[in-house]
């Protein structure tokens, strides 16, 4: 795997005036960090500033909001983004999650400050506030309809609420610990939530009810994750007949990021198990690549890439740093993942060098969410930031 490069947090500010200067390094590992910097020569006709690199570095590409800069000696190539938008205003502490709608028009998030809120997309302007939980609220996610949010707290329920009047409709009571993530089964009918009393709860929407302990794991589950599975993984039979509550979940993988190094998938239905893999620390986060690839990330900095039809050994494990990673999230061909140093990253097979999204300076980026071509990040500095992708 190519060398992780870093960049100087505010290089598209510094390097928007003559003579201005950031800092880049490249980490090859088991070697000394490779140290350089930027330099702005004059700003042309169209705004694009000239940059000169120091030796071992080569800039090969630079607009407005990106630079792709390459580090021959180490096989390492970078681009690097900088906000589009950054929304300030939406909340007065650290933005612990995130969510954009199917349709791109709003977004949701939950902060250290106790409150949940909707808000424009587009600007951040703010549309609602939820308000029903007691404590914070870890996790908060749209429906697929994009009219609906469901959300976990650590009161240990599980609400719903309407994102056109901010109306509670559900509240699901069971879990004995708080909520620390949650999954939306196909259109909605069914949702799953994990939580630190080591359970995986199947909810009925409809009926307000428990359709049944998915999986008791003994250990916090900090989070989840449903996918369809390929039609040559064997999910196992449910012991009895599922309940005719129970919409979509045929065929359905749930995976279980634990809090005691093991990750785990059952089938969501049969409530059998899949696999069981033991990592090097604590898994945080899990996402589905396809039907039987994943990816899994732990406290000590490792993304796991394993292919469910031979759990044993991972495809490959990603270190890019030691801090926890925070959010995974299927994009496109590849990835986007974040960080507990700020470091957040989009890898895609098409490419061949790694989008590094840029300015949180080492505070740590808790979520990514994605539409379209605009990537939305939120940070313990308590700022939304918006990608375009577009701005390559």
């Amino acid at each position: 795997m190519a060398a992780p490069m870093r960049i100087q947090s505010d290089w598209a500010k510094a390097l928007r005036r003559n003579e201005g200067e950031a800092w880049l390094s490249c980490h090859p590992p088991g070697k000394p960090t490779l140290y350089g910097k930027l330099t702005c020569q004059g700003i042309d006709s169209s705004g694009i500033p000239e940059i000169t690199a120091s030796e071992g570095f080569v800039v090969n590409e630079i607009s407005k909001k990106s630079i792709h800069i390459s580090c021959p000696k180490e096989n390492a190539s970078s681009k690097f983004l900088a906000p589009h938008t950054t929304f300030s205003r939406i909340h007065a502490k650290s933005i612990t999650c995130l969510d954009i709608s199917s349709g791109g028009g709003l977004g949701v998030s939950t902060s250290t400050d106790g409150t949940m809120k909707i808000w424009q997309a587009a600007n951040g302007e703010l549309r609602r506030i939820l308000e029903g939980h007691v404590f914070d609220v870890n996790c908060c996610r749209f429906f697929p309809s994009g009219l609906v949010v469901l959300s976990g707290g650590m009161d240990a329920q599980v609400k719903i609420w309407s994102a056109e009047d901010a109306n509670c409709v559900v509240t699901f009571i069971g879990h004995k610990g708080g909520i620390l993530d949650t999954a939306i089964v196909d259109r909605g009918r069914n949702v799953v939530s994990s939580s630190r009393d080591g359970t995986a709860r199947l909810w009925d929407c409809g009926r307000s009810a428990c359709l049944g302990v998915v999986a008791d794991c003994g250990s916090p589950v900090n989070g989840i994750a449903v996918g369809a599975a390929d039609n040559t993984i064997n999910l196992g039979s449910p012991m009895k007949v599922p309940s005719e509550r129970e919409i979509g979940t045929e065929g359905k993988m749930l995976l279980l990021a634990r809090e005691d190094k093991k990750l785990q998938c059952v089938g969501l239905q049969s409530r059998q198990p899949v696999f069981l893999f033991v990592g090097s620390d604590a898994f945080n986060c899990c996402t589905f690549l396809s039907g039987f690839s994943l990816l899994a990330g732990t406290q000590n900095g490792n993304i796991y890439q394993l292919d469910i039809r031979n759990p044993r050994a991972p495809v490959q494990v990603i270190h890019r740093s030691g801090a926890p990673v925070l959010s995974l999230l299927a994009y496109r061909d590849g990835f986007a993942a974040s960080q507990g140093d700020g470091t957040c990253f989009i890898m895609q097979q098409d490419l061949d060098y790694v989008i590094e999204l840029t300015e949180a300076d080492c505070d740590p980026v808790y979520k990514v969410s994605t539409w379209e071509k605009q990537i939305y990040t939120c940070c313990r500095d308590g700022l939304v930031r918006r990608y375009q992708l577009s701005d390559l």
